[in-house]
């Protein structure tokens, strides 16, 4: 649909921008928003500067301190950064009434019936960023395109603070261009895996068929094959469902006792259950994910008959799952816990069955 404007705006280096512009001692230094480096917590963001030196999100603290000694470690302010989001949405909501927020920190904006700036979508773009840094004092950049594939891969080509416009007559010959790892949708491993088939960029990509990337790719390799050639007819604004509510602890040290492990298999449940409740869902998929010392992982998942809500049963799935894992006194490092298959309340109306156990 070559009509469309789209734009997509992202936030950079959000928290640690947030965190530089409330404490001036942290500007212009590397700065790493996440755990302590003594901890096995992860970096959620870090500035610039730090970004230098190798460290990315998800990171681990402790490897991101080996990287960057010198680097400041602060932990994350949720709470602060959930209001400025709400601040840079209501800025959104002047240009547009087409939303589709992606996270706090980016968003997808059709502003293909706007008026504004001679109906520009570039102007429009610019003007946002404008109006962003004058009200927070924070740079966002944004990608201009006619779909949200393009939108979103642009609006990395110009980070941080600036945008990139790809038009409906340059489209495929961006892509042919476009390194297959900078492809929205393909992680490390994909990317891993199509260089072994010599897909190094878009157009290597444009000469697979249909089937083939299915073969290899599974239901992805449709996908595959329609960004490969500019086609993304999604629309921005479009409702997403949730598909699945989860937490999960990686611990301060490696754990192997039994009860421990249960204690936390319950807390674990309980938060879940208070989550589905407080959202009035239900959930028929169950799924344990255990991570070992050796940083090997398992998932254990039992789908129930009838759509659960309740602590109690959840906690005796989950433990019927411990038993399927086999961890056989293995140490642990983290323990975690996801509902999916979700629907709401009135979804879950349905004629009662057994459950395994009730």
């Amino acid at each position: 649909m070559p009509g469309r404007k789209i734009i997509h705006i992202d936030m950079d280096a959000f928290f640690a921008a947030v965190e530089q512009r409330d404490f001036p001692e942290y500007r212009n230094k590397p700065l790493i928003v996440g755990g302590s480096p003594q901890s096995r917590g992860v970096v959620a963001t870090c500035s610039y500067e730090a970004r230098k030196f190798g460290i990315h999100s998800a990171m681990p603290c402790a490897h991101a301190f080996r990287l960057c000694p010198q680097a400041i470690f602060v932990r994350p302010r949720f709470d602060v950064y959930k209001q400025v989001s709400q601040t840079i949405r209501q800025i959104f909501a002047k240009y547009t009434s087409v939303i589709e927020p992606l996270s706090i920190d980016e968003a997808y904006l059709d502003v293909t019936d706007s008026q504004l700036e001679q109906g520009s979508a570039t102007l429009i773009a610019e003007k946002i960023r404008e109006e962003i840094w004058q009200t927070t004092q924070l740079t966002a950049s944004a990608g201009i395109s006619y779909n949200k594939f393009l939108a979103k891969v642009a609006s990395d080509i110009n980070k941080p603070n600036g945008q990139f416009v790809i038009t409906p007559e340059n489209g495929e010959k961006f892509i042919a261009q476009l390194e297959i790892g900078r492809f929205y949708g393909i992680g490390k491993a994909t990317e891993a895996k199509m260089k072994q088939l010599g897909i190094y960029h878009g157009a290597d990509l444009r000469q697979w068929r249909t089937e083939q990337l299915v073969h290899h790719f599974g239901k992805a390799g449709h996908y595959y094959f329609a960004i490969a050639r500019g086609i993304d007819n999604r629309s921005v604004g479009a409702k997403r469902e949730r598909k699945s509510i989860g937490t999960e602890t990686t611990f301060a040290y490696d754990i192997d006792d039994i009860k421990e492990i249960k204690t936390i298999i319950q807390k674990l449940c309980q938060k879940v259950a208070q989550q589905l409740k407080s959202k009035h869902y239900k959930a028929q998929t169950l799924t344990l994910k255990v991570k070992f010392a050796n940083f090997r992982q398992i998932t254990r998942s039992f789908t129930n008959p009838v759509p659960l809500d309740s602590a109690t049963k959840l906690i005796q799935i989950a433990c019927f799952l411990l038993q399927r894992a086999e961890i056989n006194e293995q140490k642990i490092r983290l323990l975690g816990i996801t509902a999916s298959q979700i629907r709401n309340n009135r979804e879950s109306a349905i004629p009662l069955q057994l459950s395994l156990f009730d």
